[in-house]
């Protein structure tokens, strides 16, 4: 098993865009950007300035939505990608030059990539069979694997005879069976309906505690990157926005980015809120309301000399409460999930959203085009600067 190090990790991808634009007339307007990625003269950056120290036996997250750089990233550690500038150390060993083979580490694609015409066995056994495993050794690793992931009695099966599901875990049966330093997953979860994705990553889960090795896992689903992992990397455009605990990045989030991103649903935010301090108090107004903030808060603000200012004020949905004392808003939308009701009312020409609470509420009163009156603890509430940052 084995930790990771990376420095100043970078891919550029050369601009073949390049010359099409020397071609366009005076008065074109040059592209500056593509898929939200930096181009430099170098061309086009996909990651930059990705420095991580992953421990051994870590299971850490890669997310961020699509086009932030995280399979590019996971490719450069498995070899698959060249790393344009920055090292990569599997242990103490520099990998940048060594080739995908030689590194110990096994991937699990989002396709399964299993061989169609080999029985499961086959397919697990594949890899040791090239290294010339002995027959034995492989039969007992591919057998433990399967016992392992549930799916002994399909090892005569042929993938096309499997679910989805099934064949995920063949997927990722044949990775384990090599017992590699470190297991790569690139959203390996995202073709399964939403039954089976919750199945299989409690799967994961399980396999995690079954196998001795470091996990790296990508993912767009911020559900699974919280749910799955002991640190969650948040990618914005190549670059890292934030790296926590789960709990961390929930509760605590860098910036704007991380805050809407991480949070089903997504923070509330109320936008040109104005930041005052009165005799070293400080109070935030949000829609014509003056809310005086916490001893906590108001012990942050001042420690980073915050001075009166406009800010955005955020407020996750789950944090929210009926309140007839509270704010008025009109009802757009109410969802029923069960044990909650999703609200979705206009506040002031903003959009804002609540997570209530069904038991022992009258869910026929909170319909749509009604009127709901709701507040939120002052504690809870997130304030950002101008520069998009969290204040607090």
């Amino acid at each position: 098993m084995a930790s990771l190090t990376l420095k100043d990790i970078k891919k550029v991808y050369p601009n073949s865009e390049e010359k099409k634009s020397k071609k366009k007339k005076k008065g074109d307007e040059p592209e500056k950007q593509k898929a939200n990625l930096q181009i430099t003269d170098e061309g086009v950056v996909a990651v930059q300035q990705f420095s991580l120290d992953i421990a051994d036996k870590e299971f850490i997250v890669l997310v961020g939505p699509s086009g932030c750089g995280k399979s590019t990233t996971l490719r450069m550690i498995a070899g698959l990608e060249e790393i344009s500038s920055g090292e990569l150390y599997i242990g103490d060993r520099l990998v940048n030059d060594v080739a995908p083979k030689d590194r110990d580490i096994a991937m699990v694609f989002q396709s399964y990539a299993l061989y169609p015409h080999m029985t499961v066995y086959d397919n697990m056994a594949f890899s040791l069979k090239l290294k010339k495993t002995p027959k034995a050794e492989i039969d007992k690793k591919v057998r433990e694997a399967a016992e392992i992931l549930d799916i002994t009695q399909y090892l005569d099966r042929k993938p096309k005879a499997l679910s989805g599901g099934q064949r995920q875990r063949v997927a990722i049966g044949r990775a384990i069976v090599r017992e590699p330093k470190v297991l790569l997953m690139d959203e390996p979860l995202s073709n399964l309906d939403a039954k089976l994705r919750n199945q299989m990553r409690a799967e994961i889960i399980k396999l995690r505690q079954k196998i001795n090795t470091t996990f790296i896992y990508v993912t767009h689903d911020q559900t699974e990157a919280m749910t799955l992992g002991d640190r969650i990397v948040i990618m914005k455009d190549g670059f890292i926005q934030q790296i926590g605990t789960p709990q961390e990045v929930f509760n605590h989030p860098i910036n704007l980015f991380v805050a809407g991103f991480i949070g089903t649903p997504q923070m509330n935010f109320f936008e040109n809120c104005a930041l005052s301090v009165d005799a070293g108090k400080y109070s935030v107004e949000v829609l014509g309301k003056k809310i005086a903030l916490t001893e906590g808060q108001n012990k942050a603000l001042a420690a980073k000399g915050v001075k009166p200012c406009s800010v955005t004020l955020g407020i996750r949905p789950v944090h929210m409460q009926l309140d007839e004392g509270g704010f008025t808003g009109k009802i757009d939308v109410s969802e029923m999930m069960g044990s909650e009701l999703h609200l979705h009312m206009n506040v002031q020409g903003n959009d804002v959203v609540a997570v209530i609470p069904t038991a022992g509420l009258d869910v026929s009163a909170h319909s749509i085009g009604k009127s709901v009156n709701f507040s939120f603890n002052p504690a809870l509430c997130h304030l950002f600067g101008e520069d998009g940052n969290n204040l607090l």
